[in-house]
């Protein structure tokens, strides 16, 4: 049965909508329904049904096999699914205070509900059993896979340790879902905290379209007829970019960096040392030197060294380009009559002006083009032409704030395939960033159940009616997340545990980096980049010095990129003991890969949610860039056949890479796919840094 057709508990299951049927179109959560007081009694009884089905399957008396053993954890837990999923979307893109502290509490009860799941010796004897003679076993494919990854998931997860070390493991269990979840507080705190209200002499440079999304943001907080830059990364960067006041780019610069590291009861230094710690202690009891080794085991990569020897690889092109354009840089403030070194909060301005300079190009021409709607007309026409599948906006479907819109998917038969919800502005309740989640996942275990998708963006809003506009980052974030999406709504499997982007972390960025490189084609473009207020297409001539300024500072973003990676390398394979003082210890690493001190990391560690709200990215930050090895590769594809839409390689791509999910070995899905393994020098070449002397 679908996993949202629940039986009703008894108690006060009538009055919680989260524990009834939900009659809405297509089961979709009620979120009007839903206030924060219904998740911790729906959470009692997710975690009651899904104990008494574990015991169940634990203390079945008849010998183990796929059916009553794998197949029936398949089915456990689909309550505690339902409960979880609509919490941790509100959680993430529309908290307040009260859902925040419920957060804390179910961090740690998540935790004490899964420790002794997950360290089951008599469960893990009957999944270990079945794994020794899975050969024996005539099972499908996919069944085989799904084999391998349930006993790989709660060997690593402690399921063979001794009494001891399961009742520490467990301790550090529910320890690191707290911490992550402080972690992950402290930050959206530090980020609701700051603004920066603009006077009428504090505008220079910036252009309309940004100002009229500070006055939105400014409205978005009870201050209208104001106009506020914040610390959401869309607000940050294109000040950065435009702003002729130096020193409110230092003020907005050093705000930002500082984030989690201010002091105050947001600081995430603690935090960090902790949980660093807390992981070490981990991996050790499994048996592993560092964390990063038993991370990485469970990968595309394998080891750290395989990691470190790719972004070393990349960072020495990209290093040798940054300082080649930092001294051009350098040399633009001279010209500019500056008397001063050019500093971190000075270098995506002037980079904007080399870029004019050398491309005749800067975001704010080409930003009039890149209105919002058009964009996602653009996302949804690519995945039209590549898979048959189309989009149908709905408005019955409930929602959790006003901005938020939804689609209804059909495939290329007109059969509806699923839900995509798109939620795609900042505001104070929603943390910052960019992301991909579902509320339902594809699968056919018992029938068919069609996924509902999520995409979240931070994009400024316009003001006064007027259409969101997007730089060139924020489109190619949209298609980024939608490409994440397109692998969960595609999702074509039997078993939940591997739909849509269950797969490895250096897997998982292929669907959503691959999708970015449709944005950027002249023939997409051509179609949907649109001036906001005429109508007019993109000037071909505009066109052409937008692709000719791609590879235009990559130096620079590579190099904030790989920085973040390995210091995430670092911090998961040295010592904790070793690392002692964090700033110091990033002070020290930066210095050992000659950091040029005028780039930030694209995350400091007090800021860096990816490894630190939960460790899904812990020691595997590197994955963006491992995926990007093999979407650049895989773009080659379309290129080669002479059509970016060629039916051929749109089949494969959809069969082996999007509808797979983790069905598969994601190396032999690849190599499906493409008929051989990826070429590596396809990033460098991508980045223009293939020609870089270091590169050679």
């Amino acid at each position: 049965m679908p996993d949202s057709a629940v039986a009703p508990a008894p108690s006060d299951s009538l009055d919680n909508p989260l524990l009834q049927a939900w009659l809405t179109p297509f089961e979709t959560p009620p979120f009007e329904q839903i206030a924060p007081q219904h998740f911790l009694p729906a959470f009692e009884q997710a975690f009651a049904d899904h104990t008494a089905e574990i015991a169940a399957i634990t203390n079945d008396p008849s010998a183990p096999d796929f059916a009553n053993t794998i197949t029936a954890l398949e089915r456990s837990g689909r309550l505690l699914n339902r409960v979880a999923a609509v919490f941790y979307d509100l959680v993430s893109a529309d908290s307040n205070p009260a859902l925040l502290e419920i957060d804390t509490e179910v961090s740690q009860r998540m935790a004490r509900h899964w420790n002794p799941i997950m360290m089951n010796a008599a469960l893990f004897g009957r999944i270990a059993l079945l794994y020794g003679l899975r050969s024996k076993l005539e099972l499908s494919a996919e069944q085989l896979r799904l084999l391998e990854r349930t006993y790989t998931r709660f060997h690593r997860a402690g399921a063979g340790l001794d009494a001891k070390a399961k009742a520490r493991m467990a301790a550090i269990n529910e320890r690191l879902a707290e911490l992550g979840t402080a972690f992950s507080h402290h930050l959206l705190g530090d980020e609701q905290d700051w603004v920066m209200q603009l006077g009428e002499d504090d505008c220079a440079g910036l252009s309309d379209s940004f100002v009229a999304a500070a006055k939105a943001a400014a409205a978005e907080r009870g201050l209208q007829g104001k106009a506020v830059v914040t610390l959401s990364r869309s607000s940050v960067e294109p000040f950065l970019k435009s702003s002729t006041r130096r020193d409110l780019r230092e003020k907005v610069y050093k705000a930002f960096t500082a984030r989690g590291n201010n002091g105050n009861a947001n600081d995430n230094i603690a935090v960090i040392s902790e949980i660093l710690q807390l992981r070490e202690e981990t991996a050790k009891l499994l048996g592993f030197a560092s964390f990063a080794e038993y991370r990485l085991e469970d990968s595309m990569a394998k080891t750290p060294q395989a990691v470190r020897g790719l972004l070393e690889r990349v960072w020495k092109p990209a290093r040798a380009r940054a300082l080649a354009d930092r001294d051009a840089l350098q040399q633009l403030v001279a010209e500019d009559g500056g008397n001063f070194k050019l500093a971190a909060w000075d270098w995506r301005y002037y980079a904007e002006k080399l870029r004019q300079r050398r491309a005749n190009f800067d975001d704010a021409a080409i930003k009039p083009y890149l209105a919002l709607d058009n964009m996602i007309d653009a996302a949804f026409d690519t995945a039209t032409k590549l898979f048959g599948v189309k989009f149908s906006e709905r408005k019955d479907v409930p929602v959790w704030h006003p901005d938020v819109r939804v689609w209804e998917v059909f495939d290329a038969a007109g059969t509806h395939k699923g839900l995509f919800y798109g939620d795609y502005f900042a505001r104070p309740s929603k943390r910052s960033g960019a992301w991909m989640t579902s509320l339902r996942d594809q699968q056919k275990l018992d029938g068919v159940v069609a996924p509902l998708i999520i995409n979240v963006c931070n994009f400024a809003k316009g003001n006064n009616g007027e259409p969101a506009l997007l730089s060139p980052d924020d489109a190619r974030t949209l298609f980024h997340e939608f490409g994440h999406g397109l692998h969960g709504m595609l999702s074509d499997v039997v078993y939940p545990s591997l739909s849509g982007t269950a797969v490895f972390t250096d897997f998982v960025e292929l669907p959503s980096q691959l999708y970015e490189h449709w944005q950027e084609q002249p023939q997409v473009l051509r179609q949907f980049a649109k001036h906001y207020q005429t109508g007019e297409p993109l000037p071909d001539d505009l066109l052409q010095r937008f692709l000719a300024a791609r590879k235009f500072n990559q130096g620079f973003a590579t190099v904030e990129f790989v920085s973040s990676a390995l210091l995430d390398l670092e911090f998961h394979t040295q010592p904790a003991s070793a690392i002692g003082d964090i700033a110091d210890f990033e002070r020290r690493e930066l210095e050992k890969i000659g950091m040029p001190e005028e780039i930030a990391m694209r995350h400091r560690p007090t800021q860096f949610g990816h490894i630190f709200s939960g460790d899904h990215y812990a020691s595997g930050y590197y994955s963006y860039m491992w995926s990007e090895v093999m979407d650049a590769d895989a773009f080659g594809a379309f290129e080669e056949a002479g059509d970016i839409f060629d039916s051929k390689v749109a089949k494969r791509l959809h069969d082996d890479i999007y509808a797979a999910g983790g069905a598969r070995d994601p190396e032999v899905a690849y190599v499906a796919f493409r008929g051989r393994p990826p070429e590596p020098d396809a990033l460098l070449r991508r980045r223009g840094l293939l020609d870089t002397p270091e590169a050679a």
